[in-house]
């Protein structure tokens, strides 16, 4: 519900939707009155009151009433607590989060397909991604290439919902006031909300990664196929033969990797400011490619790490205990050097031109979608 402010020279008065006007004689007791006002019509069950100053405002017409009043364009306030409106705001862009990321890959599902092959099977001497879809398509099927779509999507989507989420509220916790958007808090924010996702969605990834490479066709004669009828299924085998703290497995390697996630935000939240300069719209081509620059360069820096963990999580690793911080740790740095000594540096990066592929296009078409739906939500609502 919406409650417009007036104030003239010689009083204030709210102005309803229904038309009526309360008026604050004095300013003295114009806080009082309003508090009074706010508590009664609250009582009469408006849960949300938003209050807008008309002084500066252009000529409009309130909800509700006959007549046309000057109203402001902007929100000034907001009553039963400020941090509904915040709430709101965060929720629609955790949810436009989770739907862009579901949208974009889907999309390209196939190339994740192809980098998680290439990340696990050492002894796959194909390299190129379009030849490798060819391989797996004439293996196993048009089909094996979108399989685990499901639990890798609800992971996704978990995962973009927790990420957005924690970042927005952030953002709207550390913006209020003067403060300046920064790369450096950009980055801050990113890393705290890639550590909260991490923390509460591993599980989930570490069943998807099982369950789509389950019934590959491995060149590695070492890896044997397990054998899960679904996510549920797999967390419970998971925990009661190999523990519970496997289905963390790989979180040391993940909450190095926020640096990916939070170096894409920074750079895509910095580029989005500098091209919004001066009241500009950006066009969908530019989100796309702020978005495939942002990401890229995420991801070029953190892959090593991301080879490490797909690994882990597989859990066919071979390298003892990971149950300790320090153990975790060493399995890491065995990984790496394994890697190192088998392949050379490059062995580091196999994969590497299947996950940008795959990367850069998802996260380009998610950020897209993205900003769409929430522009097209704030639009249809009369927010800013």
């Amino acid at each position: 519900m919406i409650i417009f402010r007036f104030s003239t020279a010689e009083s204030s008065f709210f102005l309803g939707p229904s038309g009526n006007r309360m008026p604050l004689r004095s300013s003295s007791e114009h806080s009082m009155r309003e508090s009074r006002s706010i508590c009664s019509l609250a009582r009469n069950g408006m849960n949300s009151i938003i209050f807008c100053d008309a002084r500066k405002a252009s000529r409009g017409v309130v909800p509700g009433s006959s007549s046309s009043s000057p109203i402001s364009s902007s929100f000034q306030g907001i009553a039963m607590g400020g941090s509904s409106m915040t709430s709101y705001r965060t929720l629609v862009h955790a949810l436009s989060g989770a739907a862009g990321s579901v949208t974009a890959m889907t999309v390209f599902f196939p190339l994740d397909t192809a980098r998680i092959r290439l990340q696990v099977d050492d002894n796959r001497e194909c390299r190129c991604t379009p030849l490798l879809l060819a391989e797996i398509i004439r293996e196993e099927g048009l089909l094996a290439l979108y399989r685990g779509w499901f639990p890798v999507i609800s992971s996704l989507c978990c995962s973009n919902f927790v990420y957005f989420y924690t970042f927005h509220t952030l953002k709207a916790t550390w913006g209020k006031g003067n403060t300046r958007a920064s790369p450096g808090r950009d980055l801050v924010m990113g890393c705290i909300a890639g550590a909260v996702n991490v923390l509460i969605t591993t599980p989930m990834w570490v069943v998807n990664t099982r369950l789509k490479l389950q019934g590959a066709k491995f060149r590695n004669k070492k890896i044997h196929q397990t054998c899960y009828k679904g996510m549920l299924d797999a967390f419970q085998q998971i925990a009661k033969q190999e523990g519970v703290k496997t289905l963390w497995n790989g979180i040391l390697p993940s909450l190095f990797l926020v640096m990916n996630p939070a170096v894409q935000f920074m750079l895509y939240e910095g580029l989005k400011r500098k091209a919004m300069k001066g009241g500009r719209k950006i066009s969908s081509l530019e989100i796309f490619l702020m978005g495939a620059l942002a990401k890229g360069i995420a991801t070029t820096i953190t892959y090593p790490l991301q080879i490490v963990q797909a690994v882990l999580r597989f859990g066919q690793s071979n390298t003892g205990s990971q149950r300790t911080f320090l153990g975790s740790f060493h399995t890491v740095l065995y990984l790496v050097s394994q890697r190192i000594k088998r392949h050379g540096l490059l062995g580091l990066y196999k994969g590497l031109e299947a996950k940008l592929l795959q990367t850069v296009l998802t996260a380009a078409l998610m950020f897209l979608v993205y900003e769409r739906i929430v522009g097209a939500t704030f639009k249809i609502m009369g927010l800013s």
